[in-house]
């Protein structure tokens, strides 16, 4: 494996993992932007993943010819064995099992070690190299119990029934996982959506995950009108909150679910009145759990705060080393298109 202007490069298979520029052949972890990019030739990924690529991209975009890997299936392509592993990220996401010539790679892509009703948890797998990210990479990074988040959520909801409660949460994986978290804690109305996460939710049923009642915001009966949803829940992406739409709703009280809200300041700064710590991505002791279990002697880091890491995995005798790749997002924050403000249909 090298790393290449377009991405992580098998040299023997001829392919890419989750490259950053389109390619001949592509082996896609999970359908986030900024692992997930259009216009390759060909892509091989999880039904699931392939199936978020199509809704995000068009089918026109989502690989010229597109190859799906069931659960426990191996693919040989030029030698090497390809086999996909649930990483625990969001519906679909997997690691990638490489074996060739005795040697296996796993590449993890981002991956988390919580229980999320919404998609297969994370299945360790011994190897000799192991490819971690590292968004979280630092110990100040220990994510409470989910549960505990959304509790209090419905607490707020109960002390301020005249106010809705706005959320912004990510348009894949953290708004259907946090969907499914409020309904195992009870929530049993309807959750009302922004425009631009109803398109994903609709997916998420279609592939089987059940998410309940779910509305779009309604539009309000006169021009410029408001005081919309109190006592209710909103799901909205994180950008939302700063457009002209928000107004519609009763005093809301901005919330956001994201590992980023252990970070007091952050949430300061972009106005999160209950920031909620629910994160789709290991904190720092479960990556070094997870490193201790694939017991890897070399673990190369892909990106977030790797020299943290470096360091803690080099004091257990483990051989860190840092890729740099292009094109890594901490999360994926696709912009609000102006059509997503319009009202939902």
């Amino acid at each position: 494996m090298r790393v290449t202007p377009e991405g992580l490069y098998c040299e023997p298979g001829g392919f890419f993992i989750d490259p950053a520029r389109p390619v001949p052949l592509a082996v896609v972890t999970h359908g986030h932007s900024d692992h997930a990019r259009p216009d390759h030739a060909a892509v091989l990924a999880s039904p699931e993943t392939l199936a978020v690529m199509r809704a995000r991209m068009g089918e026109g975009r989502a690989g010229l010819r597109q190859q799906p890997i069931a659960a426990g299936e191996v693919v040989r392509h030029n030698g090497v064995e390809i086999r996909l592993v649930p990483a625990g990220h969001v519906l679909g996401s997997c690691q990638v099992v490489l074996d060739w010539q005795g040697s296996r790679i796993v590449v993890s892509g981002d991956y988390k070690r919580r229980a999320d009703p919404t998609c297969a948890p994370f299945e360790p797998v011994t190897c000799d190299v192991f490819v971690t990210e590292a968004t979280f990479g630092l110990p100040v990074f220990r994510h409470p119990d989910a549960a505990a988040e959304v509790a209090r959520l419905l607490e707020s909801l109960r002390l301020f029934p005249d106010r809705a409660h706005l959320v912004g949460a990510y348009a894949l994986g953290k708004a259907q996982r946090l969907i499914a978290l409020l309904r195992q804690a009870g929530w049993d109305r309807p959750i009302y959506l922004h425009g631009a996460l109803v398109g994903l939710c609709e997916l998420y049923e279609s592939l089987g995950v059940k998410l309940g009642p779910l509305e779009p915001v309604p539009v309000p009966t006169k021009r410029g009108g408001g005081g919309l949803l109190a006592g209710e829940v909103v799901l909205a992406p994180p950008s939302a909150e700063a457009t002209a739409w928000v107004r519609r709703l009763a005093e809301p009280v901005i919330c956001a679910a994201s590992g980023w809200m252990r970070v007091r300041q952050r949430a300061k700064a972009k106005g999160v009145e209950l920031p909620l710590i629910i994160s789709d991505h290991a904190d720092w002791d479960e990556l070094l759990m997870t490193i201790e279990q694939v017991q890897a002697p070399d673990v190369w880091v892909t990106h977030g705060r790797d020299d943290a890491l470096c360091h803690a995995m080099a004091l257990r005798g483990v051989r860190g080393r840092a890729l740099h790749l292009l094109g890594r997002g901490e999360e994926d924050e696709d912009p609000v298109p102006v059509a997503a403000e319009a009202p939902a249909a």
